[in-house]
Parts: structure tokens; C-alpha cells; sequence
């Protein structure tokens, strides 16, 4: 109880105590004696009686609580603070206070993400963006220019917990950043992105048979979610993305079955999903109103996955079939109605010591779907991948030196594209970085030598440098 509460109590509190005193003495005098003598009488008299103990308890209290206010209060001990991990300095909050919130009952919902922040500078404007999601140089564009880019933001929520029925445990993800464009086209825009959801989806996981079911957006097979090659700069748009790795996200189904559930050694797994459907047109991009969602034709896909403890290999496969007509056969002569979208990739990642190796190769056929063919949509058949290296120094020090080429076929490119179409892109980088604990900085190179068609049989070489400084925070 605080000073001032009992400053205002104590004075209300003693009044009553002392008229309480008195009540026996009034009631004696009052009395007389043929009542004094009665029943009535003396009940009353052991009513007051104890009435006057029970107050005499409760002032005797009131003074020492007034007693105590007037002593210094004595401060807890100070609890010494636990030692840090020596390689992990800024720590996550250890399990008795575990990051999360619930919802519903016995679903946690936990908040993870990384703020990320590039200061960049580079000598030619990119294709889809400057800055941290330039993927090959724009052929004739001159004049450099700097900047910073906070696009790589990231937020997302992972719920578990639920139940479903029988063994099922249910769970999901909402995951976005800022890629989603910016808040108008003033002087002030850039400087406002528009948050863009990323993935959405759920899952149902039977921990007894090892099979897990995710509905909603996620990656598609192709794209390599396990051997993403390392940057600061280029997460959101990889480092080869469209240049030696293909994938894009989609709304599906994906059915993940474990081969050796329960098994020692090395963990196998089969995946296999179905996604909707995709094309650059015609019709409405954005309005389901293109060539891969006229009729029901899913995109189909379907992976082989082994993981070691330093390891992990996979192959995976896809096949998807579109209608050049549209929706409601809406062209008239496109250059063939149906184009079929095949592909399939091998890939894997090894961290021996303090190596690490990371590879990619791919080959198909009308892939711009997936990112595939420079971006380009047709029949166009195509082969590529990427290669990245890494060592370790230290614990806190690191170097990687990636290398990645996509080439279509030319005439392919200039059947479907024209005589401007990307034919080769060959994309280089070097970053140093350090890291320690959850934070991360790095400085990187990247190099990017593009060849387009300059009409029917000359080829233009355009190259292109950025450098950036970079860093992330890890929540």
C-alpha cells in the first residue's frame, strides 16, 4: 500500500476505532440495572467486546504498515545476467521466454523476420529494378547511378498447434516484404515501398507417417529453396534468378512424404505438387485471364529430396501446358496454340568443414512461367544453372564467389521474342561478409554480361557493375 493511501485511510480508520471504544462504555451508562441482568443485555455486551478485539488487531496493523512505509525499502539482490553463447552474441530469447503468442486455444503463433538496408552504386539500370532486385543490365541504358534499398525487409508469422483430426497437426505461414512497388510515382514515392505477401499457406502434418500437406502460395518444385546462393544483397531476387535458376511462387497443393520415416542416415523424401497455372498474357495478367488458366491445366511438378547433415541433393521435374488462344479462344493466329512447359533440374548443396558449395543445372523448354528463358514467354527451349563457393575464415568472417549463366535458344528468341530478345547472361559476383550473432554486414560485387539479338543475325553485348554495402538484422 502506498504512503498516500495510507495517509488517507489512516485518519477515517482511527476515528471509527475510537467511536467503536466507546460504544461499550455509552451502552453501560445507558443501561439499567433490571436490563443489565438480562439475556439480551449481555449478548450485546459480548458483540461489542469482540467487536472492540477485532478493531484493536486491525490498529495494531496499521501501525506497523505505517512503521514499514517510514523504513527504506530494501532492493531485491540483482540476479547476474546469463552468458552469451560465445559465437552468438545477440542471442534469441532463450526458451523460458520463447517468442511467441497465441490465438486460438493451443495455437502459438511466433514473429520472425530480418531488416535488411543496402547502400548500392552501379553503372548501368537493370532489368525488373536497381538496386537489390537487378537481374541482367537494360542494352543501350547509360548513365550510373547510387542509392539504398530496404526492399529485403521481411516479416513473417508461423502458427502451430492445431489440431485436426486423428494424428493430423495443423500449422501455416503469412510471410511478405516490400517489392510490391511504391506509393505513387512523385518525387516522394520511393521512399514508401508497398509490402507484397510473398507466401500464404497451410499445413497438415502427420508426425507418425511423415507426411505433410501445404495448401496456399508457396515455392514451386523447381525453385531451390535449399540452396538459395548466399548474399546480403540479392535475397529477395537471388543471386541467378532468371540467370541459372528458375522458380517462382504460385498457389498450390504439395503432398511431402518422408521414404524412411523413423530411419537413421540419410533422410529421403518425395514431394509432389500441383499449382495454377501461369502465362504473360494474352488477356488480363492479373485477372486470371491469361493462356496458363485458360481451362484447367495446373502446373505439375514433382521432386526426389535426400538431406544428410551436410548435405542435401535433390532432382525435380515439371510439366505444364498452356492455350496461346486465352480464355474463351479470344486469338485468332497466335504462332501455335498450345505451347508445352517442360523442365527439370538437378541440384545440391555440401558444407565440408568450413567450405560450402552450392550448384544448380537445369534444362527445358517454354519455362518463362518459372522465371525461365530470361523472362522471356514462348516455346523456347533453354540450359543453365550456377555454382557458388564459400569459406569460412572465422567464426564471424567469410567469402563467396558465385558464377551463373542462362542461355536460350537463338532461334527460339527471335521465332518468339523478336529481334531484341535476351539470348545469353552470364552473372558473377564476390561478397565478403561478416556476421555475429544476429546481425550481419558484407560488402559485394556483381557482374552481369548480357547478349541480346540486334536484328536477325547480330548480337549486342551490354555489361553491367553494382556494388553495395549491406547489412541485415535478424529477429
Amino acid at each position: 500500500m502506498s504512503p498516500t493511501l495510507l495517509r488517507r485511510c489512516r485518519a477515517p480508520l482511527a476515528l471509527g476505532i475510537a467511536c467503536a471504544l466507546a460504544l461499550p462504555w455509552a451502552a453501560q451508562a445507558q443501561t439499567t440495572p433490571s436490563t443489565a441482568t438480562t439475556g439480551n443485555v449481555s449478548a450485546r455486551e459480548q458483540q461489542l467486546e469482540q467487536r472492540v478485539d477485532q478493531l484493536e488487531q486491525q490498529l495494531a496493523q496499521l501501525k506497523a504498515m505505517i512503521q514499514a512505509q517510514k523504513q527504506p525499502q530494501k532492493q531485491p539482490p540483482a540476479q547476474p545476467a546469463p552468458a552469451a553463447p560465445a559465437q552468438n552474441v545477440a542471442a534469441a530469447p532463450s526458451a523460458e521466454a520463447k517468442p511467441v503468442f497465441t490465438t486460438a486455444p493451443g495455437v502459438s503463433v511466433a514473429l520472425h523476420g530480418f531488416v535488411s538496408a543496402s547502400a548500392f552504386s552501379q553503372n548501368k539500370s537493370f532489368t525488373f529494378g536497381n538496386g537489390t532486385n537487378a537481374e541482367f543490365p537494360v542494352p543501350g541504358s547509360r548513365g550510373s547511378l547510387s542509392g539504398m534499398d530496404v526492399r529485403n525487409s521481411r516479416f513473417w508469422l508461423d502458427f502451430s498447434g492445431a489440431k485436426f483430426a486423428g494424428d493430423w497437426v495443423g500449422g501455416g505461414r503469412i510471410e511478405m516484404d516490400f517489392y510490391g512497388g511504391f506509393n505513387g510515382t512523385g518525387p516522394y514515392s520511393q521512399q514508401q515501398p508497398t509490402p507484397r505477401l510473398r507466401q500464404a499457406y497451410m499445413d497438415l502434418t502427420n508426425p507418425v507417417t511423415g507426411t505433410t500437406v501445404r495448401v496456399g502460395q508457396q515455392w514451386e518444385l523447381m525453385f531451390p529453396i535449399d540452396n538459395i546462393p548466399d548474399s546480403l544483397s540479392h535475397i529477395a531476387f537471388p543471386l541467378g534468378f532468371g540467370t541459372g535458376m528458375v522458380g517462382w511462387r504460385f498457389p498450390g497443393v504439395v503432398v511431402m512424404q518422408d521414404l524412411n520415416h523413423g530411419s537413421d542416415g540419410a533422410k529421403w523424401r518425395l514431394d509432389l505438387g500441383a499449382f495454377e497455372g501461369q502465362w504473360n498474357g494474352p488477356g488480363d495478367n492479373v485477372n486470371y485471364l491469361t493462356a496458363g488458366n485458360a481451362g484447367f491445366r495446373p502446373q505439375l511438378e514433382a521432386r526426389l529430396r535426400v538431406a544428410d547433415k551436410t548435405w542435401v541433393a535433390y532432382a525435380a521435374a515439371h510439366y505444364s501446358e498452356v492455350n496461346l488462344k486465352g480464355v474463351g479462344n479470344t486469338v485468332a493466329a497466335p504462332i501455335k496454340d498450345k505451347v508445352k512447359s517442360v523442365g527439370y533440374e538437378v541440384a545440391g548443396a555440401w558444407m565440408p568443414g568450413p567450405w560450402v558449395f552450392k550448384g544448380l543445372a537445369y534444362t527445358g523448354k517454354g519455362l518463362g512461367e518459372i522465371f525461365g528463358a530470361l523472362s522471356q514467354f514462348g516455346d523456347i527451349s533453354e540450359s543453365g544453372g550456377y555454382v557458388q563457393a564459400g569459406y569460412k575464415f572465422t567464426p564471424n568472417w567469410s567469402a563467396y564467389a558465385f558464377y551463373g549463366i542462362a542461355k536460350p535458344d537463338r532461334a527460339d528468341v527471335l521465332r518468339w521474342i523478336g529481334a531484341a530478345g535476351r539470348l545469353k547472361n552470364q552473372q558473377s559476383a564476390l561478397s565478403v561478409q561478416y556476421a555475429t550473432g544476429a546481425y550481419a554486414l558484407s560488402v559485394e560485387w556483381l557482374h552481369d554480361k548480357l547478349d541480346s539479338a540486334n536484328g536477325a543475325t547480330a548480337t549486342r553485348t551490354t555489361t553491367g557493375n553494382q556494388v553495395s554495402l549491406n547489412g541485415m538484422y535478424k529477429f
